[in-house]
């Protein structure tokens, strides 16, 4: 009599499933959808469902508004002095604010450079929300007064791109003057017939909001992003009455006056373009 064989498993692997690597997927904030992360990056970090405007860092931000390959970045290795000798938690403020270079496309708050954006050459200046939230210290305010005046020297129209917690608390009083230094750099541009256009992202607030953000000839806003000196949540538990609907958004704003228009993001480059076509620079 033949021997019987035992049935080989031939169903699903018992062998445990590899794990899918971190980052491929994102939920909107927003709407909640799940969004693959390379078709979120092609679309300039917008959600196709809601049109939510994800936070991106500064050197992406340049990628997405110049032509490619001409930025030319200025002053790219300036570093804080750690005037306070500000210490925090295990680690100081000079070692908080030390990065590898290759680890961080950008190693400070502010990226500034001459580029073209659709032909038109410019002086670029963007924050970099990923290096301590964007915070204005002294490095912030030196590149922002050297971009301004290479943009007087050259002859060119200065665009900046605003998102920022604010002043940066380790540097004390030396972050709060560069409120009053970056706004007289813009005096003197506009003595100059500069032509400055700035443009608002999520969030903008604090020193940057009550200084150099608010003082564009033109200023645009990304939609819906978080625009004011204090957050909503920090006026409401200080006056104790309901704030309106919306309250601190770009639409907000736009409704009472204090910005000019709102732009969406794969709109900036040609809105950009027209303007300062429209202003002959």
């Amino acid at each position: 009599m033949a021997k019987s064989t035992k049935a080989s498993w031939n169903g699903f692997s018992l062998k445990p499933r590899k794990e899918m690597p971190e980052g491929l997927w994102l939920s909107c904030p927003s709407c909640k959808a799940m969004l693959f992360k390379k078709s979120l990056d092609e679309n300039l970090s917008v959600c196709p469902d809601c049109q939510y405007h994800f936070r991106i860092d500064g050197p992406t931000r340049v990628n997405h508004l110049i032509d490619e390959g001409s930025f030319e970045e200025i002053c790219p290795d300036l570093s804080s002095s750690d005037p306070l000798s500000f210490v925090w938690g295990d680690k100081s403020y000079r070692d908080r604010i030390r990065v590898n270079p290759e680890q961080l496309a950008a190693h400070e708050a502010m990226l500034a450079g001459k580029a073209f954006i659709r032909g038109r050459g410019v002086m670029l200046a963007v924050m970099n929300f990923s290096f301590l939230g964007g915070s204005m210290g002294m490095v912030v305010g030196e590149k922002f007064c050297r971009a301004i005046d290479r943009a007087i020297e050259e002859t060119l129209p200065f665009v900046c791109v605003s998102c920022s917690g604010g002043a940066r608390m380790h540097e004390g009083l030396v972050a709060l003057q560069q409120m009053a230094k970056t706004s007289a750099a813009l005096a003197r541009y506009d003595q100059a017939n500069g032509l400055y256009l700035s443009i608002l992202t999520d969030p903008t607030t604090g020193g940057v909001a009550a200084s150099f953000s608010m003082l564009g000839d033109i200023i645009i806003a990304e939609p819906k992003a978080l625009i004011g000196f204090a957050g909503p949540r920090v006026i409401q538990q200080t006056i104790k009455i309901e704030l309106p609907e919306g309250f601190q958004t770009s639409e907000f704003l736009l409704e009472h006056g204090f910005i000019d228009m709102i732009v969406h993001r794969k709109d900036l480059r040609s809105e950009i373009g027209r303007l300062i076509d429209y202003f002959g620079k």
